[in-house]
């Protein structure tokens, strides 16, 4: 199964980059309210770096971690203080941090066809040992009930210089969600056709939750981040690792600096 290659990581790269544009002053919100203003940040499925920009911009160390190496070639130039890694998030290696973010469904995702639920559980108590006293896991899936009322689905978008087209099929029995996409993408003066075929194994979000205290979190389901909202059978997750940090005097006076998150209202 393909992994969002050249021309896909860049249609997406700039046709699709609102979600995490639009999430970060509410993901960033969540590390303030928790007094975290500095170190280091985990990001699993980091795509092109959007949300990677805005960490670092806000004074965190982060390192991204995708499956894709064309989105983390992307990423390296968009970020060029952060550390990135071309891995699976299920199974890459977690040094200490003081959070942890998956934004953007990665954790429904087959591009590691081994991904399941047990996988995720083992993820979960992986981000625990990792994670500070104090720490955040912040993440948002897709539910089974996406695929309420849906036959096969065409959709098009085009920008200035590419286009894609896509067919999307879900499967109720075996929760999933198939999407075949074709790209183009121009190039001098012709266009480059792609085709790649992306597949989600979809959770139930009570099953999640489950995983999630089990490994020790203590947990609050989200709606959005910020103001910016999920659709249906789209929610978050805010986990908690318990205990306290300790701050340092650097954080202590960043936290004095945040101010009020505005994140836009329209996502396309």
């Amino acid at each position: 199964m393909n992994a969002y290659g050249d021309d896909l990581a860049y249609i997406h790269d700039v046709g699709h980059g609102d979600f995490a544009r639009s999430a970060a002053p509410g993901l960033l919100q969540f590390l303030h309210n928790r007094g975290i203003t500095a170190g280091l940040v985990i990001d699993l499925g980091c795509g092109t770096g959007l949300w990677a920009k805005e960490l670092v911009r806000a004074g965190y160390e982060v390192l991204g971690i995708d499956i894709s190496p064309s989105m983390i070639a992307l990423a390296r130039k968009r970020v060029a203080t952060a550390e990135f890694r071309t891995e699976s998030l299920l199974k890459a290696a977690l040094p200490e941090c003081v959070a942890v973010t998956s934004i953007g469904e990665c954790f429904n995702y087959l591009f590691d066809t081994a991904n399941c639920l047990e996988l995720l559980a083992g993820l979960f108590r992986r981000i625990y040992a990792a994670l500070q006293p104090g720490g955040l896991l912040v993440f948002d899936i897709l539910e089974p009930g996406y695929l309420r009322g849906t036959g096969l689905q065409k959709r098009f978008r085009e920008g200035r210089d590419w286009a894609v087209l896509s067919e999307i099929e879900g499967d109720r029995k075996l929760a999933r969600l198939t999407r075949r996409i074709t790209t183009f993408r121009k190039v001098g003066k012709l266009y480059r056709r792609g085709n790649e075929i992306h597949r989600q194994q979809l959770y139930q979000g009570a099953e999640i939750a489950k995983e999630l205290r089990r490994a020790g979190f203590g947990i609050t389901r989200l709606r959005g981040y910020g103001q910016l909202r999920f659709p249906g059978s789209h929610i978050g997750f805010l986990a908690v690792k318990p205990g306290t940090r300790a701050s340092s005097p650097l954080e202590s006076r960043n936290a004095s600096l945040v101010k009020p998150a505005v994140v836009p209202r329209r996502r396309v």
